[in-house]
């Protein structure tokens, strides 16, 4: 399973750990995800998604509907 957000499409970005001496050795910066059961009322069934902090924000603003229509126009749900 791949670290992205299926509503914002975030995922792991590559940085730089630097050191007191300025050495640099190579890190990823891992996205805040979750494993959620969402009720979708359209549908009348449970799925389950791969959130961010931030998608679930959007779920809560937006609603459940409208984001997946966003995500899947966008490209970023793989289902």
């Amino acid at each position: 399973m791949s670290k992205i957000c299926q509503i914002t499409g975030k995922k792991a970005m590559v940085g730089n750990n630097v050191s007191h001496s300025n050495t640099k050795t190579k890190r990823k910066f891992n996205v805040n995800l979750f494993r959620k059961k969402f009720y979708w009322v359209e549908e009348d069934c449970w799925i389950s998604l791969n959130v961010s902090a931030s998608g679930l924000r959007t779920i809560n603003k937006i609603g459940l509907d409208e984001a997946l229509k966003q995500a899947a126009t966008k490209g970023f749900l793989n289902a």
